[in-house]
């Protein structure tokens, strides 16, 4: 598996959005799970969201559950995170990761096996 997230991100005024990309490939992408995550500058990274690529199970933060969305476009082996009603906390570089034959729950713990580049997210006020 392969994973390059380093696009989507950008500068924005509080209430706005923005879609952030992570591209994957591999031989059995319907194996892994995938997540989101953020690190604020001088803070620890924490979850953001969960997605199984087979099935498409998704769990959410709740700092961000009704506001962010995760999906995927099997066609581009692309996973992309929505993110809507942007705050100024939401400030962060955002990745993507990706855990092999695991699960939702080890997504939210941060046991990952592959981590992709981070884009930065930037919500004025």
């Amino acid at each position: 598996l392969m994973c390059s997230c380093g696009s989507g991100g950008g500068l924005v005024q509080a209430g706005g959005s923005l879609r952030l990309a992570c591209v994957a490939s591999g031989r059995t992408l319907m194996s892994y799970y995938m997540g989101w995550f953020r690190q604020a500058q001088g803070k620890e990274r924490e979850f953001v969201a969960a997605f199984s690529w087979s099935g498409g199970v998704t769990d959410y933060a709740d700092s961000v559950k009704g506001r962010f969305t995760v999906y995927r476009d099997n066609a581009k082996n692309t996973l992309y995170l929505q993110l809507n009603s942007l705050k100024p906390e939401d400030t962060a570089v955002y990745h993507c990761a990706a855990a092999f034959m695991k699960s939702v729950v080890a997504v939210t713990k941060g046991d990952m096996d592959y981590w992709g580049k981070g884009t930065l997210v930037t919500v004025s006020s």
